[in-house]
């Protein structure tokens, strides 16, 4: 599913920028020898994210239907809140990604070795337990988990991939609008998930409502015809949802997306009000004699 493909994508690319930066910046003050310590961390930031994945794959199998139906659409509500918050973060960090982590990095050099490992771990390790939640919750709302895991995986290999080049200073992408068209299509993604999550819990009867139906589209787009299929696995489009459902997704669209454009377009005008300094939208954040 492209949905997950590019879940995949942005999260892997961040953290895939997120190592190019520690790592170019330690061999850049000569460091070298900690760089165990960073991959240290690291691993144990991935091992991890696999944990978190096996287990919300996994574990709730043991669970009746209900307990089930809570969990899931409890999860799928977390998952929403973390990817929105990682949308508006990246969008009022990215600039300053580089400076912060140097900070970091300097910090855990002059103090224990045990530093640099929690700096590898912290840094990686929200991006991978994020992707982790994220995935699931799209996933166990989508009618083909295994195509959706593959989709985030392949998704998640591409990003190394391009991590890699730009690291090597090998390719130039414009970050910044990178960043903000997958933005808004992940805020269109989540608001499927936000809907899904809720008729979880209405269908639990946490939540009440699950039998008041604000409108049916299934005649005109049925679930089982191919664009349904598409429109089901891309946004968890319910072709007969409750009022709750549909407000919360219209509110969620209309309050998070106008938001995150201010935030966005809020940013560009500061620079562009700055002193004359480089377009780093349009140069890699690590190239290959980085720092």
């Amino acid at each position: 599913m492209l949905s997950n493909f590019l879940i995949g994508l942005r999260e892997g690319l961040e953290a895939g920028l997120i190592v190019g930066i520690l790592v170019a910046y330690l061999i850049k003050i000569s460091r070298r020898d900690v760089l165990p310590r960073l991959w240290m961390g690291i691993g144990a930031a991935i091992a991890i994210s696999l944990a978190t994945g096996a287990i919300l794959t996994w574990g709730p199998y043991g669970l009746s239907f209900q307990g089930q139906e809570i969990l899931g659409g409890a999860l799928s509500i977390l998952a929403v809140i973390l990817v929105t918050w990682m949308i508006f973060w990246m969008g009022s960090h990215a600039r300053s990604l580089k400076g912060e982590l140097q900070s970091k990095l300097d910090a855990a050099v002059a103090g224990a070795g045990l530093g640099i490992v929690v700096v590898g771990f912290v840094s990686v390790g929200r991006e991978g337990v994020e992707t982790a939640l994220f995935i699931w919750a799209s996933v166990n709302s989508g009618a083909n988990a295994v195509v959706g895991t593959v989709s985030a995986i392949v998704g998640i290999l591409v990003s190394v991939v391009i991590a890699y080049l730009i690291y090597r200073g090998l390719v130039r992408i414009n970050l910044s609008k990178f960043f903000t068209w997958t933005g808004l299509f992940l805020i269109l993604v989540a608001a499927g998930v936000l809907s899904y999550g809720i008729g979880d819990l209405q269908e639990a009867g946490v939540v009440a409502g699950h039998s008041q139906i604000a409108f049916s589209l299934a005649t005109a787009i049925p679930p089982s015809s191919w664009y349904g299929t598409i429109l089901s696995g891309l946004f968890n489009f319910t072709p007969e949802p409750t009022w709750l459902q549909f407000i919360a997704w219209l509110a969620y669209l209309i309050v998070i997306t106008t938001l995150f454009l201010r935030r966005v377009g809020g940013g560009r005008a500061a620079i562009a009000t700055d002193a004359p300094v480089a377009n780093t939208a349009t140069t890699p954040i690590v190239a290959s004699n980085p720092i």
